[in-house]
């Protein structure tokens, strides 16, 4: 117990003074306008840099990693039927789906999965 917590108070220790440096090395100042602006060939910028961006693709992005990770989380339990306990193991799974679907129905009920043009 004794190692182990020790183990850990130096991971974070080591973690903690890599990102202190890497924080000091990396400061860059932009005092200078021309240094902050977009660059286009010397010219004046036509348009804006920044793009529109739709916040309905990001929601769409994210309910796709979410319930990515969450098939992924359903993968292990395929494997561990043979050395489990198949009662404890099928109302986890069915409970487990059961979240996933209701969060599913809630954001087809929001209407996050109506793509808007």
């Amino acid at each position: 117990m004794m190692i182990t917590t020790m183990m850990s108070m130096m991971i974070i220790l080591i973690a903690l003074i890599t990102m202190s440096i890497a924080s000091i090395l990396s400061k860059k100042t932009f005092m200078d306008r021309e240094k902050n602006s977009p660059f286009e060939c010397g010219f004046d910028p036509i348009n804006s840099a920044r793009l529109p961006f739709s916040i309905q693709f990001f929601l769409i992005a994210v309910i796709f990693l979410i319930f990515d990770v969450e098939i992924a989380l359903l993968f292990p339990m395929i494997m561990i039927i043979k050395i489990s306990n198949l009662n404890l193991l099928m109302w986890t799974t069915f409970f487990f789906i059961f979240i996933l679907l209701s969060g599913l129905y809630h954001e087809w009920n929001n209407g996050a999965l109506n793509w808007k043009y």
